[in-house]
Formats: structure tokens, sequence, C-alpha cells
């Protein structure tokens, strides 16, 4: 249900906060609410009439997966639907909400990085980028395969990876080559700036660009393939919430577009048992799980690889009751009561490959935020932390930055609070992870267009370096996923 973008929660950085839960508590303070609604199979002829009778207005269909998404201020709307036998679930809609979380580095926090060149003041930042280098051995699979060809300042792109994020700097210098278009999925008036353009992929934000400049930056930084195309998906506006059913529905319209593979950094939780609100009944997240269910299976069914973040909660996502007493302890003050089972999505959705999070000093252990579990994680992404001091000590102004991964900014946005960087920035967590994952598939598809979703899967497990206990395992998963392993 805490749908969120996969930075570290516990290093203060950005996250995306579920505070309506069911959304009964955002009942009391608006007139109307969102719900997603999952027919048994394709949207009938006559939906719109449903949803009216029962007291709702439709505002999007996903007809390929037979979900809506539908406002209704009448609260026994869902009571209403229980007589529609086409009907196989329906729940109020999660939303997410995005909020920097910026501590004052002169009291706890680590002291932002300086000692690291301005743009202008430097020919590349690869010597920073210890991530890449590592799992690129040092640059050399650029040898065998970029994911495009260069020529007369041309790139011809071998292979596209869909970033369904944030949006992207559309005019970075790393990244604007590489950019092949994209479709904002933020209705107007999500917040007071959006316009519901959907050619608008500005990243208001900055994940999005940090996400996209580790798939295919080709210029101060380098990404995975640096001559992948990148094609923009954005779903979250600039402050305000990102529900189920726009990212959803831009995975469909990624898959539509003939993308090779996706990229989300996006998690959350999602109830399969029903649980109790303020002792006013029981409630599941259910139409939430099919709608992801239905969504990848579709791209998946299109030939597209989706790579998605573990998250970050520090837990074992094959340990029931560990996920259990997280949520009563993160929610359980809003009114909540859950007891049985939950999941992690999209990370636990069937044909996906989940991605840990790797550190720089360390073959022994992950990064301190990242959630692991041996029937969860595929392999594991170098995401960075804070280094080894910290994750001994947990003080937080013993944070290092420099142990975090280097990747494009918004060269409009103010830099990022872990350096003075303009255009560049350190970040952390499974969403740093994830894209480098990403961007082997996409190097692979390049190289071999022909594999399906399941063989990319096979070849980046069976590459992957060895970490942590010998073979697969709850924290590493098969290994650290490396690009040129796979392409050798």
């Amino acid at each position: 249900m805490n749908r969120k973008l996969a930075f570290s929660v516990l290093t203060g950085v950005l996250t995306a906060s579920l505070f309506a839960g069911t959304g009964l508590s955002a009942l009391a303070q608006k007139s109307s609410q969102t719900y997603a609604i999952v027919f048994k199979k394709n949207l009938p002829s006559n939906y719109e009439e449903i949803i009216s009778k029962a007291g709702g207005n439709v505002l999007r269909t996903l007809p390929k997966i037979g979900g809506l998404e539908v406002e209704s201020s009448d609260p026994g709307f869902l009571k209403n639907l229980k007589g529609v036998s086409g009907i196989q679930a329906a729940n109020i809609e999660m939303k997410q909400k995005l909020d920097f979380k910026k501590v004052d580095p002169s009291t706890t926090d680590g002291q932002p990085v300086t000692d690291i060149p301005q743009a202008d003041e430097i020919y590349s930042y690869w010597d920073y980028q210890w991530d890449i280098k590592r799992i690129t051995h040092n640059g050399d699979s650029y040898n065998i395969e970029t994911g495009g060809t260069e020529k007369n300042g041309q790139v011809k792109h071998k292979a596209i990876v869909g970033v369904i994020d944030t949006g992207i700097d559309p005019d970075h210098p790393d990244l604007k080559a590489n950019i092949v278009g994209g479709e904002n999925f933020v209705p107007a008036g999500a917040d007071a700036g959006e316009t519901g353009d959907p050619n608008d992929i500005m990243d208001r934000v900055g994940h999005g660009t940090h996400v996209a400049g580790s798939i295919a930056a080709n210029g101060k930084v380098k990404g995975v393939g640096p001559d992948l195309g990148i094609r923009v998906y954005r779903v979250f506006p600039e402050s305000g919430s990102a529900p189920n059913s726009w990212i959803t529905d831009a995975i469909i319209q990624a898959a539509d577009d003939n993308v090779d593979v996706i990229n989300m950094s996006i998690g959350d939780f999602d109830a399969i048992s029903r649980y109790n609100f303020q002792g006013t009944g029981s409630y599941s997240d259910i139409a939430d799980i099919l709608l992801w269910k239905r969504a990848i299976k579709y791209a998946i069914g299109k030939n597209v690889t989706v790579v998605v973040a573990a998250g970050n909660e520090s837990l074992n996502l094959n340990n029931p009751t560990e996920i259990t007493d997280y949520m009563n302890q993160e929610y359980g003050y809003l009114g909540f009561k859950y007891k049985g089972a939950t999941m992690e999505v999209p990370g636990q959705i069937p044909g996906v490959i989940t991605v840990s999070s790797s550190n720089e000093w360390s073959t022994d252990k992950i990064a301190f935020y990242s959630n692991y579990g041996t029937k969860s994680i595929d392999v594991t992404g170098p995401g960075g932390d804070n280094g080894p001091v910290y994750d001994e000590t947990r003080d937080l102004s013993q944070r290092d930055f420099h142990y975090r991964t280097l990747s494009t900014w918004p060269t409009y946005l103010d830099p990022y609070f872990t350096s003075n960087l303009k255009g560049y920035a350190l970040l952390n967590g499974t969403s740093m992870a994830s894209p480098k994952v990403a961007g082997i598939a996409g190097v692979i598809k390049a190289a071999n267009p022909d594999l399906k979703p399941s063989q990319v899967a096979a070849l980046i497990r069976k590459t992957s370096v060895d970490m942590g206990k010998r073979g697969t395992d709850q924290l590493f998963g098969a290994g650290e996923a490396n690009a040129y392993n796979a392409l050798k």
C-alpha cells in the first residue's frame, strides 16, 4: 500500500508516502474519493452506465486489462457495486505523496560533498562512477555493445528502455541525444502547475532524471548503455499523488510503444488479506494487485522485460509476520489493523526482475535500507549507501555521501542536498539499483533482439557476480548483475 519511489526512506531522501491508507481517512477531509475497479474479463460496453448507477464517474479507462479509475462522492459506492456480477474486485484507490525529507547538514546529517568538481571544471565524471565502472568491467562492456550506433553526431538506437517515473530533463546534455519521446499520464489539476499536457515529460522532482542517467547517459557521466534509447512516462506530478491506475496505464502504453525494457523504481505494499480500518469494516487491495498483475502480464506478452526496485524498508519480503508488523507500526496510528498477507508490488508480481541494492564497500552486506528475500530477489545492482562507518554506527553525522551513486540531475533544479553539484547528484536506494539492471537488459536486447523476457532474465541471473553466501541467497539473489559478463 505504501507506494513510494524507491529512494532510501531511512536516509532522508525523496519518498512517496501513503497517508490515506484505504482512503477512508481522506473521505473525512474531502467530498469525493477515487476507486480502482477490475472486471472479470473485458470492460462491458455499458461500463459507464454501471458506474453511474452506483454513484460514480469514470476518470480513466484501462480497456486492455479490464480496469477503471472511478471517482465518487457516495460513501456507499463500494457497496453499490456488490450486485454487479461482472466486477471481480474494487477498492479505494491507493495514492502516493512526494515529499523531500531533508535533514539540516549542520546538525545531525552528514556533510554535503563539495570535493567533486562542477561540470564545467571537468571533462568526465567517470572516476566517480564506481557503480557503472564495476558492472561494465571498467567500461569494457562498451566495446561489445552500447545499445546503439553513433554516426555524424546522430544515434541509431538498437533498443529502447521505458522509464516510468517522475519525468526527465529533456535538455540535459548527457541525455538529450538518447531521449526518443514519451508521454505524461498526470492529469490537469493534479497540482497547481499541472496542465495535463500529454507531451509534458519535464521532471519536476529529479528522481526520473537520475534513473535515466544510470541507464543511458552519454556525457560527463555514462550509463550502462550510452547509446540506448530512453522513452519517458511521467506518472508523478511535482507534488500530490500518483494513483496505481496512472502507473498501470503507463505500463500498457510503454508496451504498445514497443519498448524493449521497462524500469520502475517504484514499490508499495498491497494487502491480499482483508484488514480493518477504525472498526468501520474490512477491506483489501485486490483490485490494485490485479491491475499490477494484468498490466505486467500484458507487457511481458508484448516481449517487454520489466525491471523493478525491491524497496527500501529493510524487510524480508518472504516473512509475512515481519511485513504485517511493519504495516501496523507504520499505519496503526491512522486506525489500520493488519493481520493477514501483504505483498510488495510490483516486486512480487510474477514475471518481473526484482532488484535489491548492493554497495561499494562490501560483497557480504547489501545496502542497509534494501528489502530482501530468497523468493523475491532476482539479482542485486549497485545502489549505494552511506559508507561502512554509518552502516556500523547508524550515526547520522557519520553519513558519507561519496558512497552514493552519481548520475544526472535536472539542470534547472537546485543541487540535491548531498552535494553542491549542478546538473548531477549523489543518491542511493533500490531506485538507483534497478535502472542498472534495466540498462543491462537493454544492451542484452540490443545485442540479441530475439531474446524473450524470460531469456533476458535468465541470462542476467546466470552471468551475475556471486556475492554473499555462495549461490543464490536472500540478500543478493543470484548475485550482482554485470553487463560485461552478460554480453561476453
